[in-house]
Formats: structure tokens, C-alpha cells, sequence
């Protein structure tokens, strides 16, 4: 098998030869491969990561700090980067290395004349005559075509609103929460049919509905709201390619949305937080309709374990999914600076030398 064949095996629980290795490196982490290993990216080449990411529709190229400058009256702090949806990144502490404080700059709008008059970014009307080519080239490799759209819905909209007012906004009905929802979730689907042109074997999607350990929203909330438009992103989707595999990522314990999660199409959950979550249970209850990506603690056995402890984790969860796949072992988020190097080394090693069916 190719490594595409290989992993798409692995996700439809047809029976894969071996297990594929994926992570994400901070920036320290990077800093530290490259001294040992002497090369860079990490991902392309040396570790034999299954899948490249398509590029995103293109937009015109703008001064998004100056778009956006008349939501932030008191200027910006040094060093701040605004982004394509108008969200403020300022950079923090030392002590907060690569983490940056973000600023809405809807936070204090009051109604929905004022949202409908957002400079939202139009994706519908972008360049999307790469995608093709890219997708083409990454299958050329053996790999696997990847459309990436974290923080698809939820999450880019209470970037833009804030958390708190939003979550009011939902509570009472109020129409600023339907136009924000509404426009966040047209970009998206015009982004998923575009990768689902394009040929991407995999819509990456995601929002953080779970908090540590319990749900972030209620399920009411979330019913109304907010699976409609995931169903419809995938939906939209899968008219233009049917087969397209789904992966829905969330941190932190959803274990009450899982059935509506598959209810709205999703193929692949990830992460599944071993602090927040039983892999165990949940494999046991829905693997025979879900399989899943990480289940390796970024929070304890990635930091805190022995590399002989992150071995053992990777086979006791590969064992438990079974012999014909259905989980794609990882660790649940970004590698943190705590993080000893021979323990990503160790999950590399366990998943190069897991065999299926011994």
C-alpha cells in the first residue's frame, strides 16, 4: 500500500499494513529536532507523515491590521497580528512563549445592524485554481489530500464575538447570533466544496464544544444552533464528493455529542483527551461507526510518562481498536516545550513497530 491506501484502510477499518505517525511540534520542539536530526519540516520526510494539507482558497492579499482597525479604537499592541476574520493575536509574556492573547473585535456590538456591516472575508468569491494541481501532486507522493478548516463554526464565531456574548446572544435568541453564525458557516461551506472539488480525501474539521471534564455547551444550545450548520458544511461537502472522509476535532469531553457528531456525518473523531475521555469506553460503544485520531495524553503520558510508558499506551490503544484499524494513534494536541524529545521519539518507535493481528 501507498501511504494514502495505508491510512484510508486505517479510517474505514478495511485492514491496514501499518500504523501511520503524526504530531505537531511548538516551536521549541521544532527548534530541537532540527539540532538533532538536522533537517526541517519534520513532517516531510524523516517521520513519513501519511498526508499533506491542500491550500486554502486564496484571498486577496490585504493589510488586514488596517481593515480592521476602526473594531479596535484603542489601537493595537506592539507586535499584535491581526487575521483574516479581523481577530487581534497580541503576543504575550515571555513566560507564555508562542501563546498569544486574542481580542473580538465584535465584543461590544449591540445588535444585528451592526454585525451585517462586518467585513467578513469572502471566500466564496476567492481563488481556488491551486487546489486541484496541489491535490494532484500530493496524490502523485502516495499521500493522502487533506482540506484543513479548524475552528470551522463555533469557533470562528466567538473569535469574532466573544465566548460570553455569543453564548448570551444563543440564550436569547437574539438575531446578531443567527447573521454571525449564518455568515461564519456560508465561508465554510464555500471552503469545503472547494476542497471537496479539489479531490481532498479528508475534510479536517473542528470546534471546541468540550471543556476538561464537561461539555462546554448544553446540548440544547448545541442542537439548535450549532449542529445544523456542521451537518450542513458536510452536507454541502459530500455533493460534491461522496466519499470524502470526515474528521470532527474537539478537546476536552464530548462524549454526550458523539451520536449527534455521527448523526451529522463525521467519519473520524479527534483527539479523544485520555484526561477527558475513555478511550476504552468510547472505542467499545462507537468504533464499529467512528474510528479516531490521537488518544495519546498530551497532558500525562506525552510530558510525564517514560518513553517506555508512551510505547505501551500507543500498542494498548492500537490493541483495542483491533485488527482492522480504526485508530490513528497520536498525541491529542500540539507537542509543548515539556515535552522530552525520547518521548516523541518513543511514539514514532511504537507505531513503526506495532504489527496488526500479533
Amino acid at each position: 500500500m501507498t501511504h494514502r491506501e495505508n491510512l484510508l484502510s486505517l479510517i474505514r477499518r478495511e485492514g491496514p499494513e501499518w500504523v501511520p505517525v503524526s504530531f505537531s511540534l511548538c516551536p521549541s520542539l521544532e527548534k530541537k529536532y532540527i539540532e538533532r536530526v538536522g533537517a526541517s519540516p519534520w513532517y516531510d520526510g524523516h517521520f513519513q507523515f501519511p498526508w499533506r494539507n491542500i491550500g486554502d482558497i486564496r484571498l486577496p492579499g490585504e493589510d488586514y491590521a488596517k481593515k480592521y482597525a476602526r473594531y479596535y479604537p484603542g489601537g493595537y499592541k506592539k507586535g499584535t497580528h491581526v487575521d483574516h476574520i479581523g481577530v487581534a493575536h497580541e503576543p504575550g509574556s515571555e513566560a507564555a512563549m508562542h501563546m498569544t492573547y486574542m481580542r473580538h473585535p465584535l465584543e461590544h456590538v449591540k445588535n444585528a445592524a451592526d454585525i451585517k456591516e462586518y467585513p467578513f472575508p469572502d471566500f466564496p468569491g476567492g481563488e481556488t485554481a491551486h487546489q486541484k494541481a496541489q491535490a494532484e501532486e500530493i496524490h502523485a507522493r502516495g499521500l493522502a489530500a487533506v482540506g484543513d478548516m479548524p475552528c470551522t463554526i463555533w469557533e470562528t464565531a466567538w473569535y469574532i464575538r466573544g465566548m460570553e456574548n455569543l453564548m448570551m446572544d444563543m440564550m436569547e435568541d437574539n438575531p446578531t447570533a443567527s447573521y454571525l453564525l449564518d455568515a461564519v458557516t456560508r465561508n465554510a461551506v464555500s471552503r469545503a466544496r472547494a476542497y471537496a472539488a479539489a479531490g481532498a480525501d479528508i475534510l479536517s474539521l473542528g470546534d471546541d464544544v468540550g471543556m476538561q471534564s464537561r461539555i462546554m455547551i448544553s446540548e440544547e444550545l448545541y442542537r439548535k444552533w450549532l449542529w445544523p450548520r456542521l451537518k450542513l458544511v458536510i452536507d454541502e461537502a459530500r455533493s460534491v464528493k461522496p466519499d470524502i472522509i470526515v474528521f470532527y476535532h474537539s478537546c476536552g469531553y464530548v462524549t454526550p455529542f458523539i451520536p449527534l457528531f455521527i448523526k451529522a456525518g463525521i467519519d473520524v473523531l479527534t483527539p479523544v483527551q485520555p484526561e477527558s475521555m475513555d478511550f476504552t469506553e468510547i472505542c467499545g460503544i462507537y468504533g464499529d461507526r467512528l474510528s479516531f485520531h490521537g488518544a495519546i495524553g498530551t497532558q500525562s503520558v506525552m510530558p510525564f510518562g517514560t518513553p517506555g510508558e508512551v510505547k505501551d499506551k500507543v500498542w494498548e490503544y492500537l490493541s483495542i481498536a483491533g485488527p482492522k484499524g480504526g485508530l490513528f494513534p497520536a498525541p491529542t494536541h500540539l507537542l509543548e516545550p515539556e515535552v522530552p524529545w525520547e518521548n516523541v521519539e518513543a511514539y514514532v518507535q511504537a507505531c513503526n513497530e506495532y504489527r496488526y493481528g500479533v
